[in-house]
């Protein structure tokens, strides 16, 4: 299924990424093509070495596809230059990781506003009243990372790459250092968000059970596109993985 792109977050038109040259050139990702509807929340799944972190670093604009485009919305990564990509990526994208990636020095309120003061942009303190509410961190606004738990740590993570209400959150295995039961709270957040308030996510992870939450399932194997399934169960994820080694 594809959307118009009016209605497409992030979009990647037949995206080739080599590394490397001649007989040392290593192919990660294969003439991919996709959109990502805004509003949505999509998880990418595939066997190490597939392309995974590849194809989210092109989306996020870290990476610079070989040939062909990536799109945010009517923007085009694939065409900017580095102090306009730093810009979009700073505003626009919203960014979730394995590690927390917090300040130890900072409070939960200054990481939590870290990016938009970096950028120079004004703090929206009702945004920010939302986000802690949201997130479950209103009571901790001036604890340090140090005094968190593992989920807490992460919960503010995620409010921080909300903070600019970015086109697009973007999110690399969120749940990879987390026990089940946080990582299902956190998964339910990045669930809320899509449902309630529109945003966009794009979670890369290994995990059946945190793909399940998703709205749509892409799976890569060997850099191509492989597959692809609606709100599916965590059996169905795990079935599909298994039949990815055909590819």
């Amino acid at each position: 299924m594809t959307v118009g792109t009016q209605t497409a977050a992030m979009r990647l038109d037949s995206v080739t990424k080599t590394y490397g040259e001649g007989d040392n050139a290593v192919t990660a990702l294969r003439g991919i093509s996709l959109e990502v509807p805004r509003g949505t929340f999509t998880a990418v799944m595939g066997p190490s070495g597939s392309g995974k972190s590849t194809f989210l670093h092109c989306i996020a604009g870290l990476d610079q596809p070989t040939t062909g485009r990536v799109f945010l919305g009517d923007t085009e990564l694939s065409g900017l230059k580095e102090a306009q990509l730093t810009a979009v990526r700073r505003e626009r994208i919203g960014y979730v990781f394995q590690a927390y990636n917090l300040m130890s020095a900072l409070t939960v309120r200054q990481n939590i506003t870290l990016v938009a003061r970096l950028a120079d942009m004004a703090v929206d303190e009702a945004w920010l009243r939302e986000l802690l509410t949201r997130v479950g961190m209103s009571e901790y606004v001036d604890r340090r990372p140090g005094q968190l738990s593992g989920g807490q740590q992460q919960r503010v993570a995620i409010a921080r790459a909300l903070a600019t209400r970015p086109d697009a959150l973007l999110a690399d295995e969120p749940t990879g250092a987390l026990d089940t039961r946080t990582s299902q709270e956190v998964l339910k957040l990045f669930r809320q968000v899509v449902d309630e308030i529109g945003q966009t996510v794009l979670m890369v992870t290994h995990d059946p059970v945190a793909a399940s939450y998703a709205d749509t399932v892409l799976f890569l194997a060997d850099g191509q596109l492989a597959g692809r399934l609606y709100k599916p169960s965590p059996a169905e994820v795990a079935e599909h993985m298994t039949h990815l080694g055909d590819w």
